[in-house]
């Protein structure tokens, strides 16, 4: 692997919506998650977490150092147990090993060994313990630029349930839930204190800028719609400690809609300007 990542970063993802359901809340019915007080859409970063994973682990399948901790149907004792296994140490419950030598082992073998890790973090302590680590890369909840329209839409399904249904009916109602169109800001920020604590690497760095411009192409669902990445956004700091306050950096991104006259159905709707007169000595501004 190359070396850790060196500078301070911040991000500004674009990723719009066109009729689908970004991210579901169970609470309300899997309508799509809203800002009760604004009406503005959010999307959580855990939900945009699930895609970066999904995304690596599709480029990176087998390869070492970028096995996915968190994956469906894992089972986190389980992953927790190849740290173990791989030094031959007996796990005691719910404690890491006395030896703080034998601890810290355990510990970066979990970071090596998964990307998510690496990059996210974990809380480990379960009843097989690897101990916790603070990731370097964190990201904001998304949340639209102009107020969503929550819309309910009602779909049939040409077949029934069971056998006792099929004697009262010739089909089923559904309803789905989308949103006409949206567009959605997320802001994101990346440590290299913490990166070199994990490990987190230029070319885990690169991996993560690839799966924040491609991931929604392989996450494709009936649910959600037509979803893209339209537009990334970096500050490079020269610096590990920064050259700059991360919310100077992203006030200097400023999104509107080209006529508020109208409901915005596309991401040409909308003007992207970004105000490079103003951007602090020390930083690199890199768009793709």
């Amino acid at each position: 692997m190359a070396d850790f990542v060196q500078n301070r970063y911040e991000f500004v993802l674009l990723f719009d919506v066109e009729n689908g359901n970004p991210n579901g809340d169970p609470d309300a019915g899997n309508m799509p998650r809203i800002d009760a007080e604004t009406g503005l859409g959010l999307v959580t970063d855990v939900c945009l977490k699930r895609k970066i994973r999904n995304y690596v682990d599709i480029v990176k399948n087998g390869i070492e150092g970028y096995d996915i901790y968190v994956r469906e149907g894992a089972v986190l004792n389980a992953q927790h147990r190849k740290a173990y296994e791989f030094y031959g140490i007996e796990p005691e419950s719910k404690k890491l090993p006395k030896e703080v030598e034998e601890a810290r082992k355990i510990t970066k073998f979990m970071c090596h060994h998964f990307f998510d890790i690496r990059a996210f973090g974990a809380v480990m302590t379960t009843e097989v313990n690897c101990g916790q680590v603070r990731g370097p890369v964190q990201l904001n909840f998304a949340r639209s630029i102009d107020p969503i329209v929550q819309q309910e839409v009602t779909i049939t399904r040409m077949a029934v349930t069971s056998e006792k249904d099929a004697e009262k009916k010739e089909r089923e109602m559904g309803r789905k839930h989308i949103v006409p169109y949206a567009l959605y800001r997320v802001e994101g920020y990346i440590s290299a204190h913490l990166a070199e604590k994990t490990g987190f690497t230029e070319d885990d760095l690169e991996i993560l800028w690839d799966a924040l411009i491609n991931m929604f192409d392989h996450d494709r669902s009936a649910a959600r719609g037509k979803m893209a990445s339209r537009k990334l956004i970096i500050f490079k700091h020269e610096t590990a400690l920064g050259n700059a306050p991360a919310h100077k950096l992203f006030d200097l991104v400023k999104i509107s809609r080209k006529d508020p006259g109208r409901p915005a159905r596309s991401f040409e709707d909308y003007e992207v300007i970004i105000d490079y007169s103003a951007l602090p000595a020390g930083v690199n501004l890199i768009e793709k």
